[in-house]
């Protein structure tokens, strides 16, 4: 699976230069789980290995099994297909893009293309986390 140009076209598109676009889990979504839109370079990304968000190995990543936030599992994780309480998506200038969730069912969840394509290929880019990093343009 390769992470294609158009996806890339897709979401630059949809989001203004530069504009931080958010997730929040927990049941009343107050707490940060990192930033979806920033830099592998930004300590606040997602997609930053070595930061507190985008780490295997913190309690409060998306990407940690072990974490209630990352467990496939988990009630409060986007990759539990029938989660009750993900997290959701927001900007900094309080726009809201859905829930971040696989739950399909989930009445709210994102439509955003980019995040359905993470949420549907998790798996993958967990285990060529790197390699799909190195496709992103922020």
């Amino acid at each position: 699976m390769k992470f294609t140009l158009l996806l890339i076209l897709v979401f630059t598109s949809s989001f203004a230069l530069g504009q931080k676009v958010m997730i929040y889990g927990g049941e009343k979504h107050d707490v940060y789980l990192g930033c979806l839109t920033c830099t592998q370079f930004n300590d606040e990304s997602i997609w930053n290995e070595d930061g507190v968000y985008g780490t295997k190995l913190n309690n409060i990543s998306i990407w940690s099994e072990f974490s209630e936030y990352g467990n496939e599992f988990s009630y409060l994780s986007p990759w539990n297909e029938v989660a009750t309480a993900p997290p959701i998506i927001v900007d900094d200038e309080g726009g809201y893009y859905g829930y971040f969730t696989r739950n399909g069912e989930h009445k709210d969840r994102t439509e955003v293309e980019f995040f359905v394509y993470v949420l549907d290929n998790f798996r993958w880019i967990q285990e060529h986390f790197a390699e799909f990093v190195k496709g992103l343009y922020f």
